[in-house]
């Protein structure tokens, strides 16, 4: 049975020299054979500490206890000088500012001024959009670069694996639904077996994990081009658009969605919605309404990669107008009454004030959609040079953050999370 027991490097090289080995590891337990019928090992265990301190030696050359001497016997070396660095030359001699508070002080150092940062991100933080169509290959978007229209069996899972490995573990899903099936009344939208339930049952198959979003609205579905029915003088229709948004909802919670998101501005809808889930069992499925979504020429990128402008006219019916703030107050009491879990304001930067309104008015989780033109602004002032893109697409995304949003829709949720986690952008 081995022992431990502790030598000095005296007692060291005896034992070597009777053993005949010329090896002991110091500071460690080697195995020292021991002469006898059998071969058995003893645990060597040999303390240099003392050794290790007589080698640390101070500044001035110094031994650890000769300063440590030095200190009981109550001498103590003289204070280094003070030396201030000098200013450039001009600098004008004053007398300093009689100011008790100087808010500088807590950002001099990059300790302090991650100390005492207010607002943090994470890739906790991004909902990542997907693209999904039903051909093979994945398709480049040219107004998003970077972007593309994956296909729904191959390129769509390769892009949810390499998001996972920088932790973005939530994702919504945009169909770009073949022409041949987008009717007036947008049937497709429903359809158990259409494009988006299939790929809810694939992800879920291969990464049960992961959080799946949905879009609910009739565009990428509707000939029109619009969120929802269109009468024959070109209005809008809403309680009937509401009853086939119920039936999409019910889709696509059937397929396996964990948040369906009615981005249709409808008014009423998400009461209904939420009826309409919890009459089939999905009492678990949540809400993220599109509370507050304006109508904005930031989408122009979104559409041509979804292929879904309206046919004729524009959405400035249902859709907010972007002068307007407190009619946001008015959409955020109508969604948390209907139940709504998550309220959505969209776009992102452009509005930055109505999420700090959303925020200071609900206790519901706010989130922030930063929108294809304002990826594509960041991508274009990149590629030409004229901005960082890296540290304004970061600091895009705290921006929102501090703002008050919990959770960021963006497209660049892979690549801030590969910044954040120290990987570049890969």
């Amino acid at each position: 049975m081995a022992s431990t027991v502790s030598f000095s490097p005296a007692n060291v090289q005896m034992l070597q020299a009777r053993s005949g080995h010329s090896h002991v590891a110091f500071g460690s337990c080697s195995a020292v054979p021991r002469a006898g019928p059998r071969l058995r090992s003893t645990a060597v265990r040999v303390s240099s500490e003392q050794e290790a301190a007589a080698a640390v030696r101070a500044p001035s050359g110094r031994t650890i206890e000769e300063c440590e001497a030095d200190a009981v016997a109550g001498k103590f070396p003289a204070p280094l000088p003070l030396v201030r660095p000098k200013a450039p030359e001009g600098t004008p001699e004053i007398r300093p500012l009689d100011m008790t508070k100087r808010p500088r002080r807590n950002r001099k150092s990059p300790a302090l001024r991650v100390a005492f940062q207010e607002t943090s991100i994470s890739p906790a933080n991004f909902v990542l959009p997907l693209f999904i169509h039903e051909g093979e290959d994945d398709a480049p978007i040219g107004a998003m670069p970077g972007c593309y229209r994956l296909g729904w069996r191959h390129g769509l899972l390769d892009e949810v694996y390499k998001a996972r490995d920088v932790g973005v573990n939530s994702f919504v899903l945009f169909p770009k639904v073949p022409d041949a099936l987008k009717t007036p009344t947008g049937d497709e939208a429903y359809n158990d077996n259409g494009l988006v339930p299939r790929t809810i049952r694939l992800l879920k198959d291969k990464f049960p994990d992961i959080v799946i979003y949905t879009d609910v609205a009739l565009d990428p579905y509707s000939s029109d081009g619009h969120d929802g029915l269109v009468r024959e003088d070109g209005v809008i229709m809403n309680d009937e658009t509401v009853y086939q948004l119920c039936k999409q909802a019910v889709s696509q919670a059937r397929a396996g969605a964990d948040v369906v998101s009615p981005s249709d501005m409808m008014d009423g809808r998400v009461g209904a919605l939420r009826a309409a889930l919890d009459a089939e069992g999905f009492h678990d499925v949540s809400i993220m309404s599109y509370t507050a979504k304006y109508a904005s020429s930031f989408y122009g990128p979104f559409r041509e990669a979804l292929d879904s402008n309206p046919r004729f006219g524009d959405k400035k019916t249902y859709q907010m107008n972007p002068a307007n703030y407190r009619e946001a107050l008015i959409e955020t009491a109508a969604d948390e009454a209907e139940g709504a879990d998550i309220l959505l304001v969209k776009p992102g930067l452009p509005y930055l004030d109505v999420i700090r309104l959303l925020r200071d008015n609900s206790a519901l989780p706010i989130a922030a959609y930063q929108v294809s033109g304002e990826y594509s602004m960041i991508k274009a002032g990149g590629a030409l040079g004229m901005i960082d893109e890296q540290k304004v697409m970061v600091e895009s995304l705290m921006c929102l953050r501090r703002a008050g949003a919990d959770i960021i829709l963006t497209y660049f949720a892979r690549q801030a999370a590969g910044v954040l986690c120290g990987m570049g952008s890969k």
